[in-house]
């Protein structure tokens, strides 16, 4: 360990102790980075959170140093240590998306982006230091774990016996490792909310279409999302800040033009942002699955809290609605619908074709060809699933083609009309689940993260923010999960405050060695 590291105090830093390091000359960001690699080099070849390092991290966090010391005006992330999920294209690196198949050292064929993400381009020019690249599971295709890609499983930081969450399980354990001050995360099933939940932080999985995520190997691109994933909600909404917005790289991001509040995502942070407000509770009208007793229990504690913090509660306000009713899971004895993902192999194709003329993989066409011993979509593969969906089925004989998403579009719009109609009839601001039904599996085995909101948010294209609220009594954390209508991410985030500091549930895990 080096000096640097006794010197600064990592454990739980925030973006506001961060800057005040820096105003304050107690740190520079050259010292917090050497800080943060000392740590990583430490712990992370136990708990296996980043694959790729960043070479030119301490470079570039001398050229901000530079940039405050010659009296530049500098935003919140600028000097910040931060690391970005793997599927993200970032110039330099190859992208693998977790598959020994795509990655020339264990035997595959790289994929090597000309430019960066849309995402990680915003993170550079919001002047953060980015560590690495995080791990993820093979193509991302579980929320559970990074189990089975080419770089080996990632340890959850709160306990390394437990589940981690997926797909972006290097992320969260990175920053619940406290091996940066935040990370990026993508979801299309669960895959900030699981992670984020399984380790006691915040993740924030944004409305569809609010931040861009071309660039980022996609599962579908008409339910992928990028977040933050932080210790705190003040963090992950000034990152949300940095992510948001149009970019013609993604024109889909037209939409959240007019979106973003006045004064951005930290606008509305205020303690007291929970009285007056009615907080609907889960119920069979949601879902029919119950909750464990145990995370019952720690819901009733919930309820405690919230009603302490001025929130008015309502029971199973989608009771008789139909919601529930709109569930179709894909993967037999599993809970997760997989509508909306139709399109993947289309979706691919436009991915590789962004990625730039030099790529050594062009087409879907090649794609498979490249991957065949190991075929995703066979018998075997790791998205072997997608064959339920029948559309896949028939998007599959011709993956160039735009396939037809008419029964998705129509089923979104379904969700959304009920969802709306329920949170005006029953004039709600939110609804506030525990993010599992259940505690926590271990990290080898068949149990995967049995979620409450995942499939609906992702169909519906619905905001939601994850929060510390307790821990189990293995030590598993327990997190609760905050849900609204489309572009209210400045509404669930001023909740989440609210909760997160009249509660103060989260807490450093200790790491350990070997």
């Amino acid at each position: 360990m080096s000096n640097t590291e006794t010197k600064i105090n990592l454990e739980e830093l925030t973006l506001e102790i961060v800057q005040q390091g820096f105003a304050s000359g107690a740190f520079t960001s050259e010292s917090l980075t050497q800080a943060y690699l000392d740590r990583i080099a430490e712990f992370n070849p136990t708990y296996n959170a980043i694959v790729f390092f960043n070479d030119d991290a301490l470079d570039e966090a001398r050229a901000i140093d530079a940039r405050r010391a010659a009296g530049e005006e500098l935003g919140p992330l600028a000097g910040v240590p931060i690391v970005v999920k793997e599927a993200m294209d970032m110039k330099g690196f190859p992208t693998t998306g977790g598959w020994e198949m795509l990655y020339s050292k264990a035997g595959g064929v790289d994929l090597y982006p000309d430019t960066d993400a849309p995402v990680v381009a915003r993170m550079r020019a919001a002047g953060a230091v980015i560590l690495g690249k995080t791990n993820i599971p093979i193509l991302s295709h579980t929320g559970a774990h990074a189990n089975g890609g080419w770089a080996g499983g990632t340890c959850n930081s709160a306990g390394r016996e437990f589940l981690p969450g997926g797909s972006s399980a290097g992320t969260a354990t990175a920053v619940g490792g406290n091996f940066c001050v935040l990370g990026l995360a993508e979801e299309t099933g669960g895959s900030i909310q699981n992670p984020a939940s399984a380790q006691g932080l915040v993740g924030i999985k944004p409305t569809f279409a609010l931040v861009p995520n071309a660039g980022v190997m996609p599962l579908s691109s008409l339910r992928d999302v990028v977040g933050p994933i932080a210790r705190c909600v003040r963090d992950a909404a000034l990152t949300l800040d940095a992510l948001a917005g149009f970019t013609i790289e993604d024109p889909k991001t037209i939409a959240g033009v007019g979106r973003k509040p006045k004064g951005g995502y930290t606008s509305k942070l205020d303690k007291d942002a929970l009285t007056g407000k009615r907080i609907g509770l889960y119920g069979p009208g949601w879902r029919t699955l119950p909750l464990s007793e145990e995370t019952a229990d720690l819901y009733g504690q919930t309820q405690k809290e919230l009603i302490s913090l001025g929130a008015e509660l309502v029971s199973d306000p989608f009771a008789g609605s139909g919601f529930v009713d709109l569930r179709k899971p894909s993967i037999p004895g599993a809970e997760f619908d997989a509508r909306g993902m139709e399109s993947i192999c289309y979706d691919m194709e436009r991915y590789l074709q962004r990625m730039g003329p030099n790529v050594a993989l062009k087409s879907f066409d090649d794609f498979a060809r490249a991957t065949a011993s190991q075929n995703a979509f066979g018998s075997e593969g790791v998205l072997s699933w997608m064959h339920n969906v029948p559309e896949f089925v028939e998007a599959y004989k011709n993956p160039s083609n735009p396939p037809d998403m008419s029964s998705f579009i129509a089923l979104r719009e379904t969700y959304l009309d009920i969802f709306n109609s329920v949170f005006e009839q029953q004039q709600l601001d939110a609804v506030i689940y525990p993010q599992m039904r259940g505690p926590l599996g271990p990290l080898h085995g068949d149990d995967y993260i049995h979620e409450t909101v995942v499939s609906e948010v992702n169909i519906a294209g619905l905001p939601a923010v994850t929060v510390p609220a307790g821990f189990y009594g293995s030590g598993a954390p327990y997190n609760i999960v905050i849900v609204a209508p489309q572009w209210a991410e400045a509404d669930i985030l001023a909740i989440a405050y609210s909760y997160e500091q009249g509660t103060q549930h989260r807490r450093a895990p200790k790491l350990t060695v070997g």
